[in-house]
């Protein structure tokens, strides 16, 4: 599946010589990104996930995945912002947004510490009673407060359900490569860790394990995605105006014009 811009119904709007006007400033940013000299230029990692992503770490996520789908009935996915919404949206996207309410042969998963809700979390916890678990927490430095929260309780109903022992291969953590308070628990506990980079941000981590691990365990492929992520990049990687930069300049000429509000409008939930 492909994902086309078009620019008809926008025509009425904008003069053909707009869009040039705007060429050299796609230009200049285009450079900045490919020579990584602009602001932010230290969190420019996702640009190269498709190609260099790391391959040991990769077939790592493949086979965690298969041991979580035979050992659960439930994964639970701790994380907050990026480290869950691209895992949500690409299963909701790629499966179903209805996908632990299919008959499937994946286990159900569910996303706490995104919030503080003692409701939600109560539900969770209800649900998993009688239920194989697995638990995947995701936080560069284990300190962020809501899933810092929810972890302390999972590790808890973890241990006292399955012991030590059994818990700490029941237990995934996908945080800093070196340093932070979730890295040294998951190296004091024996936890298998997966890498957050320091140079790709939340909201760029869904072709990292921050994203990986969940979408393979709910058993979309993702050596297809890297495929297509690659491809993806070999389109939109050239300076020469093409969907992203195009889709970019002409909300940027909208925006001059006083166009300031864009709805995202999807007829499928997919999508959503």
């Amino acid at each position: 599946m492909s994902v086309k811009l078009i620019t008809k119904y926008a025509q009425k709007f904008i003069n053909p010589h707009e869009l040039d006007a705007v060429k050299t400033q796609v230009s200049a940013a285009h450079n900045a990104l490919a020579n990584r000299d602009g602001l932010g230029n230290d969190f420019l990692g996702w640009l190269d996930l498709p190609e260099n992503y790391d391959k040991e770490e990769f077939a790592r996520i493949k086979a965690a995945a298969e041991r979580i789908k035979k050992k659960a009935d439930i994964l639970i996915v701790i994380g907050i912002g990026g480290s869950y919404l691209g895992a949500r949206a690409a299963i909701e996207l790629l499966r179903s947004p209805y996908y632990n309410n299919l008959k499937k042969d994946t286990p159900d998963i569910y996303f706490v510490g995104n919030n503080i809700s003692p409701t939600y979390l109560n539900e969770i916890l209800s649900i998993c009673e009688g239920k194989e678990l697995c638990v995947n927490v995701i936080s560069k430095s284990g300190t962020t407060t809501e899933p810092a929260l929810a972890f302390r309780i999972f590790k808890k109903l973890m241990e006292d359900r399955y012991g030590k022992e059994e818990a700490k291969t029941r237990i995934f953590a996908t945080t800093d490569k070196a340093r932070g308070t979730l890295k040294e628990l998951s190296d004091a506990e024996g936890y298998e860790t997966f890498v957050i980079a320091d140079d790709v941000g939340g909201r760029y981590s869904v072709l990292t394990a921050v994203g990986l691990l969940p979408i393979a365990v709910s058993g979309a492929d993702i050596d297809k995605i890297m495929e297509g992520a690659r491809a993806a990049r070999l389109a939109y990687s050239k300076d020469d105006m093409n969907d992203c930069y195009k889709y970019a300049a002409l909300r940027n000429i909208l925006y001059r014009k006083g166009k300031s509000v864009e709805m995202l409008v999807s007829y499928d939930p997919a999508f959503t």
